[in-house]
């Protein structure tokens, strides 16, 4: 199959909201529900027809799509985002290598599957707390390590960051799909247009 810049930035996007959320549930405790649950059903959902529908589809990434706009354009509002994007990035890298690692997610994910569909909601807090915790068994231990500044009054509680560890799946799963659909460290130099193109076309 076959993959334009418009799928790359889709999976961009993906990875940026997920990464904003984290930023604002360790800041502030809270979340959207709408782009927690994208993250969490992009990271159940293995087998899609299309970048799009991974996400279910491109509006729901709106939001990640207007923070490219923003960051593109030298507007970004959170300097944090980009460096955590990167590590992220990076640690895709060195997880796809890790062939155990690997089969040990996916099983996590078809447990925390069919958990989901027994409590009937993908974001359910066992939810959030199974791929947290697969992320904390899991990826967490390879290198870059993904680290998250925030407010320790929040980062000391279970269920933030048991949400935070579920979002930073969800944006390594982004990351997968970025690289599966031929994004490459070079797109930021040499395709920096169309990337912003593709941006602007989705957002229209």
């Amino acid at each position: 199959m076959s993959f334009s810049v418009d799928d790359r930035v889709l999976a961009l996007a993906g990875i940026a909201q997920a990464l904003q959320q984290v930023r604002r549930i360790a800041e502030t405790g809270h979340s959207e529900a709408a782009v927690v649950r994208t993250a969490i059903d992009s990271v159940l959902r293995i087998d899609a027809d299309s970048p799009q529908a991974i996400f279910g589809n491109a509006g729901n990434v709106a939001p990640g799509l207007r923070l490219l706009h923003n960051y593109f354009r030298n507007q970004g509002q959170d300097d944090a985002l980009p460096r955590l994007a990167l590590a992220v990035l990076q640690l895709e890298r060195r997880f796809v290598r890790e062939r155990a690692v690997v089969e040990q997610v996916s099983q996590g994910i078809a447990r925390a599957q069919r958990q989901a569909d027994e409590l009937g909601d993908s974001a359910h807090p066992d939810v959030l707390a199974a791929l947290g915790g697969l992320y904390a068994d899991t990826i967490s231990h390879l290198k870059p390590r993904v680290m998250v500044q925030g407010n320790p009054h929040y980062l000391g509680q279970a269920g933030v960051v048991a949400e935070i560890r579920a979002l930073l799946l969800g944006a390594v799963r982004a990351a997968v799909l970025w690289r599966q659909t031929g994004g490459q460290y070079w797109d930021f130099l040499l395709s920096r247009k169309a990337m912003i193109e593709a941006v602007d076309r989705q957002l229209r």
